[in-house]
């Protein structure tokens, strides 16, 4: 039987693409090349495809992607189906309320905030700080100069940067090269490790000058489009990827299951599918008016979620004096599984129950660990 040496395997431009430590395929494999998840778009476990409105707000809107608006403005974001060549989602924002005339800190962004613990190997704050870069393809009404920033998580140390949109609604790809910092602090933890922020408009006092490390909490750069400043103009983005390297590379597939996964260690979300009487986790009457149900979760999440229900009058317990409740509250949160309060009367006490879904229209139960 002939064996394949995978200490060296090669892709066709030469590159290393295989090792045995680690086994880090770049193509096709198990490799860990782009540090942002879900940069195509496609996971939206909260809205699926819903538009969320931005007014003096913060909201998440595809899966590690949020907008938020701190402005006289407002504007909507979604999950979209135009996109690139090789994408088949994006996100896109667009203004319904302008502010022509931005100050102090008023800011409206998109933002996604990296772990800690996958960016570890970066060494910023120490003279040893690994170049990245940032890849991705954008989208606007608008041309020009447009901005954004990345930040630590004390909001101390930004490196502001532009890119440029030469042709109005027309796809573009755009690469940033970021030298690492050597200064600052840095988490390496299950904390923010680096705040990707893209700026839809950026106030004096969160403006900063392009292309240079500072001590500042900035949000963009100095002289960038003010998005949030054009009522009706919209702005779309996809295929974000940040690496390490001064060179962008294609952007890093990976199965749609793994990608799933990847976002579920900061939310998850049960239910939705409209199915009657489906399951989502086993309890028992605790008292003859309250019962307690366990959910397990499907990977270990970042951190003690909080919880939150939609539709809460379509969820009901079955089981001896069984039927619809009336409130669903979080117990216990645990990284692993969580323990949810019921609250429906007529029960059983240290009697079984499984708490399934009584209605299609499909209540959800949210369990978030965001950064």
């Amino acid at each position: 039987m002939s064996q394949i040496n995978v200490n060296n395997i090669y892709d066709g431009n030469g590159t290393e693409s295989a090792k045995l430590y680690g086994v880090s395929m770049r193509y096709g494999g198990t490799g860990w090349v782009n540090r942002i998840i879900n940069g195509n778009m496609v996971i939206d476990q909260r809205n699926a495809g819903a538009s969320v409105t931005l007014n003096g707000s913060e909201s998440y809107i595809t899966d590690r992607f949020a907008c938020g608006d701190v402005t006289d403005g407002s504007f909507t974001a979604q999950q979209v189906s135009d996109a690139p060549a090789g994408f088949i989602n994006s996100l896109k924002c667009t203004i319904t309320s302008a502010d022509t005339s931005l100050t102090g800190t008023q800011t409206a962004y998109c933002y996604q905030t990296i772990e800690g613990l996958n960016i570890a190997d970066f060494a910023w704050g120490t003279a040893s700080a690994t170049t990245i870069t940032l890849s991705f393809w954008i989208k606007s009404s608008l041309t020009g100069t447009f901005g954004g920033a990345l930040r630590n998580s004390a909001a101390n140390r930004a490196y502001p940067f532009t890119y440029a949109i030469s042709a109005a609604n027309t796809w573009e790809q755009k690469t940033v090269t970021i030298a690492g910092d050597t200064s600052g602090t840095w988490l390496t933890t299950n904390g923010v490790g680096i705040n990707l922020q893209f700026s839809l408009g950026a106030g004096p006092d969160r403006s900063g000058t392009a292309g240079a490390w500072n001590a500042n909490n900035n949000t963009g750069a100095t002289g960038q489009v003010q998005v949030i400043g054009t009522n009706g103009a919209t702005w779309q983005i996809t295929g974000v990827q940040l690496e390490a390297g001064s060179v962008a590379t294609p952007f890093e597939r990976i199965d749609y299951g793994r990608q799933l996964i990847q976002c579920q260690r900061y939310f998850v979300s049960y239910g939705g599918s409209g199915s009657l009487y489906e399951f989502y986790g086993v309890g028992f009457a605790a008292t003859t008016t309250s019962a307690t149900i366990l959910i397990n979760h499907p990977v270990e999440l970042r951190a003690t979620p909080t919880f939150s229900v939609l539709n809460v009058v379509n969820l009901q317990v079955n089981g001896t004096g069984g039927g619809a409740l009336t409130a669903l509250s979080l117990d216990q949160g645990g990284r692993l599984a969580s323990s949810l309060g019921a609250a429906k009367t007529g029960l059983t006490a240290n009697t079984v129950l499984l708490l399934v879904n009584n209605n299609s229209n499909a209540p959800r139960l949210q369990f978030s660990s965001e950064l």
